[in-house]
């Protein structure tokens, strides 16, 4: 199949959207699928307002669909809310070629955390650009309940998977964490307000700190809280090195989807600690960690755990999978669309 994959976060972005598309694309090219990728990197950009490490890019919808209509593919499927997306969509609808969407990251409480627009009226967006999808890509249960209390009806699952090569049992502690006094908690992902990053600095449970990961909040909590190990961004086997010198992972976030980083942390066997949210209460069950609105509480029950069974449980979110539920959800219009080119 030839596979349009419209999004406006792309490389060098550093989040669980990225990853998640580039490793459904592995699998699904190493399948003998074609996959063009629409991306930011084509076209000339501005930096997003209040988040400058991301880039919006700007195209015309004419330019988009040229691209489309030269890759000639079987399915298009927009990733995220953005310019280039809503240009794609444009063309689509124009055409009255059918897509699938996908709703990735709670975009309406990010819209609201960094500027204080209501989340409601962001909401009334996210439903309009949803709206004319033939499916609507979500992860997990409660985030498709909650895009059906919004009036989105036409959701269809989309798990996400960890890359089991890297992410596994038994690998030697990071060295950078190897002496920290235990219990080591760890924190893996942007360091941005959103994230709620700070009430897991201020959580009282004895031991070490460390955060990996970078973002625009980083400076300034590094200033706050200077007893807290602020590794920066680490990657694949030096990440797993990170996860595998953790005792407990902790995951303050309150405005994911999902959240890739505590699967990977639970495939290492690792226990989460978080807040009783959308994302946490679809992943985290309790034999693999606890869930409390007391951070600092759900930190201590986490970390009776016991890791094997973490690690088992972990191990059982595959990116082939996720592919293979990406696909299901696509909707072909090969004939169509060769009769209308």
């Amino acid at each position: 199949m030839r596979i349009a994959l419209v999004t406006d976060a792309w490389e060098p972005q550093v989040n669980g959207v990225v990853r998640t598309l580039q490793s459904v694309r592995r699998v699904l090219e190493g399948q003998g699928h074609q996959v063009m990728v629409i991306s930011p990197d084509r076209f000339y950009s501005v930096p997003c307002p209040t988040y400058p490490e991301i880039r919006l890019a700007m195209a015309r919808t004419a330019t988009i669909g040229a691209m489309l209509e030269a890759f000639r593919p079987d399915a298009i499927h927009l990733a995220t809310e953005g310019p280039l997306c809503l240009a794609a969509r444009r063309w689509c609808l124009r055409g009255d070629f059918p897509f699938t969407t996908a709703y990735h990251t709670q975009f309406p409480d990010y819209v609201s955390a960094r500027t204080g627009i209501p989340a409601e009226l962001i909401w009334r967006y996210i439903r309009w650009f949803h709206l004319p999808a033939q499916a609507v890509l979500a992860s997990t249960p409660s985030i498709r309940q909650t895009l059906n209390d919004h009036g989105l009806t036409k959701v269809r699952h989309w798990g996400r998977g960890v890359d089991l090569t890297n992410f596994r049992p038994g690998i030697a502690p990071h060295p950078d964490m190897a002496a920290l006094p235990g219990p080591v908690q760890l924190y893996v992902g942007r360091v941005a307000i959103e994230k709620n990053l700070e009430a897991f600095l201020k959580s009282t449970h004895p031991g070490s700190k460390v955060v990996v990961g970078d973002g625009p909040a980083r400076a300034s909590l590094e200033a706050a809280y200077p007893d807290a190990l602020f590794l920066g961004p680490r990657f694949g086997a030096e990440l797993a090195q990170c996860y595998s010198a953790a005792d407990v992972f902790v995951f303050p976030s309150k405005t994911d989807t999902f959240g890739l980083v505590m699967i990977e942390a639970l495939a290492c066997g690792v226990p989460v600690a978080a807040y009783p949210v959308t994302g946490p209460i679809d992943v985290v069950t309790p034999e693999v960690g606890a869930l409390d609105e007391d951070l600092t509480a759900a930190i201590a029950a986490a970390l009776t755990r016991d890791r094997a069974a973490c690690a088992a449980y972990g191990q059982g979110f595959t990116w082939e999978a996720s592919a293979a539920q990406f696909l299901d959800a696509l909707v072909p219009f090969d004939s169509v669309f060769r009769r209308a080119a």
